[in-house]
């Protein structure tokens, strides 16, 4: 695991709660924003933050809305760090 990474997502309940929720199935952003209370408009430069940091992936880029989100291998890496 690498530690910064692991670091950079603890410091931020965002990042933190956006992992975990799409850790357990694909979501659009407006689901994570439902979910956790956030803006839409956060939610959407997180996983945006998210995929720069190689822990997240849009599954359908060429949707206009609705575009589903989950995580990649090094990020359930991460979210088994999580729950640990």
């Amino acid at each position: 695991m690498d530690i910064e990474e692991y670091a950079w997502v603890k410091a931020s309940d965002y990042r933190e709660e956006a992992l975990v929720l799409l850790s357990s199935k694909p979501r659009p952003p407006k689901e994570i924003a439902d979910e956790t209370g956030y803006y839409l408009s956060h939610v959407s430069n997180t996983l945006s933050d998210l995929e720069d940091h190689g822990l997240a992936e849009c599954i359908t880029p060429d949707r206009r809305k609705g575009r589903l989100w989950k995580t990649t291998e090094a990020g359930d890496r991460l979210v088994n760090h999580l729950h640990k």
